[in-house]
């Protein structure tokens, strides 16, 4: 199993780097950088001509090397985080990325993870009920919900969640984590209730999708599994119908969902950062949104950097559960 786990951690490097590679030229394509913001910053707010403004703007890029090619930007970054760890300077946030990453990623990440839980839960639970009680209205009411779940669009719901907060019931606290008594206080019971009041539109939204999923991926699969062989031995032997369908079908059905695994982080992170820009959380999503439009690369590089990373980590997972799982995997792997 370790000699498995090595092989997929060492062919992962050079797919980072055609990633980071893709991603880099992607973001500096468009025309503009982070200069011609500072210019345009000068001259509505400032009131300072284009010549003076452009003088500033084009001395900014030389102090920052935003002046240089892509290329030699490019080495300069990935450089500076192979040999020492740095992933650039934000011209923005006016701190190095590495703190931004580390101020919004941890939360991030820990919502994504709450939504896979409760995606993961629910929805297995759920596709199971349905696949136990095919056609009857259980089944076609989380069908129904299952259909919802996945069509659609989590920027939509997010919008219609905000217009009901903010138009109908009066909430004015969104866009944070904490209303402001609580934002530096101690952690207590009510710091925690004050934290579930702010985020579980989000948690809802993403969890949404991913149980929609999770649930029609469970029932297809159970619904197929209980009309293997092998469960209608074990109903012949006398076993009843609970113990089949857990000890026999379920096991079997999960397979799908264990290398969903694989995309499922990523996912959740997706629906996460989609909610969070309609809610403006300080999360990644408004990070690289914002640092997008301002054309702060590093960061933007960064995070979509940390993105590609997360698929590439799920899908290991994935294939370390699938070979726990399944001989057959160790034996073909050679783990």
């Amino acid at each position: 199993m370790l000699r498995f786990l090595l092989v997929r951690i060492a062919s992962a490097i050079p797919v980072l780097f055609i990633l980071s590679v893709v991603t880099f030229a992607i973001i500096q394509a468009p025309p503009g950088d982070y200069a011609d913001y500072i210019r345009s910053q000068l001259i509505n707010q400032s009131g300072a001509s284009y010549a003076q403004a452009e003088a500033q703007a084009q001395a900014y890029r030389v102090e920052h090397g935003l002046d240089q090619t892509m290329v030699v930007q490019y080495f300069n970054w990935i450089g500076g985080i192979v040999t020492r760890g740095d992933f650039g300077y934000s011209m923005y946030y006016n701190k190095p990325v590495a703190d931004v990453v580390a101020e919004r990623l941890p939360r991030t990440l820990l919502l994504a993870l709450v939504c896979h839980l409760f995606a993961s839960v629910l929805g297995i639970s759920f596709g199971i009920w349905a696949a136990t009680r095919q056609y009857t209205w259980i089944d076609s009411l989380l069908s129904g919900v299952s259909f919802l779940g996945m069509t659609v669009p989590r920027f939509l719901m997010a919008l219609i969640i905000v217009y009901l907060l903010v138009f109908q019931f009066n909430i004015s606290e969104i866009g944070s984590f904490f209303s402001p008594q609580y934002g530096g206080a101690p952690w207590s019971w009510a710091k925690f209730v004050d934290l579930v009041s702010h985020v579980w539109p989000v948690v809802a939204i993403a969890t949404f999708g991913g149980l929609a999923y999770n649930m029609r991926v469970m029932r297809g699969n159970l619904l197929d599994t209980l009309n293997a062989q092998y469960v209608e031995t074990a109903k012949a032997k006398g076993l009843t119908g609970s113990a089949v369908v857990m000890r026999h079908a379920v096991p079997n059905a999960l397979h799908p969902l264990v290398m969903y695994q694989g995309v499922v982080l990523p996912y959740m992170l997706t629906g996460e950062i989609e909610t969070a820009i309609i809610f403006a959380l300080p999360t990644v999503g408004p990070a690289i949104v914002g640092s997008m439009a301002i054309g702060d690369v590093y960061v933007t590089a960064t995070f979509m950097m940390v993105l590609s990373a997360t698929l590439i980590v799920g899908n290991i997972i994935a294939d370390m559960l699938l070979a726990l799982l399944d001989p057959r995997v160790r034996q073909f792997s050679g783990a």
